[in-house]
């Protein structure tokens, strides 16, 4: 049977650095790259060679998901790592998104996630990987990007509990959690909004986060953290009461939730 991983949000920043991480696994015959953009996903093909197949599908539509299923089945794959990376982001106040953006937030970030591993589990033998990216933004409520924060704490939670549920299976899974990260998410995620995240501590470059999000899930760890200023944020959001943590993160926004978006 053929041997393949998945990764969703393939085509650039981190899913790119977890398909040249994967690449490197001799076990692995494809590596089947999951974005929307078919001309993406072809120069990813280019870049890292042929054991790239692109599959371009818009991962907020069940429906399209199911399909995998299909493919599967057809191609009689099992899948030894699932890594669901696609994600979206804005970085606003609640009013400043409409109704179908934040409902297609949840739709990629959740229900995507979710598709993806009820799809694809069937398929995975004893000792395969689910690695689902979460984020530091899971660790607390976050104003001013509440709807994306929030979605990842379900990742983060999801993911952990299901590595429980698994262990019969012989199945990890594994949420990781990165800071700031040196990609195209911020151009996407600022839309010019008056109060918004605009301040990036910590910041990492996608690499690093990937090969240590694979050692970990290898090494049967249902979180992974990488660097000493995101752990130090994980452990603070432990100890500390949510409203402190809340007020701590609006202090190093320089956001005033009481002013009007004018004065910002």
């Amino acid at each position: 049977m053929k041997k393949i991983a998945i990764i969703t949000g393939a085509s650039t920043g981190l899913g790119r650095e977890f398909a040249k991480v994967i690449r490197k696994k001799e076990e692995i015959d494809e590596i089947w790259a999951i974005a929307r953009h078919q001309d993406k996903l072809n120069r990813l093909r280019k870049q890292l060679g042929k054991k790239i197949r692109p599959v371009p599908m818009d991962l907020s539509k069940s429906d399209k998901i199911e399909k995998l299923g299909d493919m599967l089945s057809a191609e009689q794959a099992t899948v030894l790592y699932l890594i669901n990376n696609a994600g979206y982001a804005k970085f606003c106040s609640y009013g400043d998104l409409s109704v179908r953006d934040s409902i297609n937030m949840i739709d990629l970030n959740i229900s995507g996630v979710v598709a993806m591993g009820l799809i694809c589990i069937p398929f995975m033998p004893r000792g395969s990987h689910i690695i689902n990216v979460s984020s530091q933004a899971a660790f607390q409520p976050l104003p001013y990007q509440n709807l994306y924060s929030s979605t990842k704490a379900f990742v983060r939670n999801y993911t952990r509990a299901l590595n429980v549920e698994l262990k019969d299976r012989g199945i990890t899974a594994t949420a990781v959690c990165p800071g700031w990260l040196k990609t195209n998410l911020y151009e996407r995620a600022d839309i010019g909004a008056a109060k918004a995240t605009k301040r990036f501590y910590g910041m990492n470059t996608p690499d690093k986060v990937a090969r240590k999000a694979v050692e970990d899930a290898e090494k049967g760890k249902d979180i992974s953290i990488y660097s000493f200023y995101v752990n130090f944020c994980h452990i603070g959001a432990k100890l500390l009461p949510q409203k402190l943590m809340m007020e701590l993160w609006l202090r190093q926004q320089h956001i005033n939730p009481y002013s009007l978006p004018s004065q910002q």
